[in-house]
């Protein structure tokens, strides 16, 4: 399954940030953005809106340009390698997952 977008960024991020030796607190005080958002961020758990992550990409003296470029040839790599696998091991669906779909239920009204 390909990464989401917001999980690539989050690496590029983080990789930026320890590149340069720096703390997320020291990110998160020059970008002025809670340490707890900036750590949701960097893991992917948070989509960063466009202001956020040109005040990160500020903070880190990264252009905005060039964290969306990796993050682009990054999601590009595992969609190469999507294409190239199985197509059973390109799901992650367990075939021994039941769903119950209930039965309609009309109701009357008075």
């Amino acid at each position: 399954m390909t990464a989401l977008l917001r999980e690539v960024i989050g690496d590029v991020l983080r990789r930026a940030r320890m590149e340069q030796g720096r703390t997320l607190r020291e990110v998160s005080d020059d970008a002025r953005v809670s340490l707890g958002y900036l750590s949701e961020v960097e893991r992917g758990r948070k989509e960063a809106s466009s202001e956020l992550l040109s005040a990160i990409c500020g903070a880190l003296e990264v252009p905005l340009s060039r964290v969306l470029t990796d993050a682009g040839e990054e999601l590009g790599r595992q969609e190469l390698v999507l294409a190239d696998a199985p197509a059973s091991s390109a799901t992650n669906i367990d075939v021994s997952t039941k769903v119950v779909i209930p039965q309609v239920v009309t109701m009357a009204v008075a």
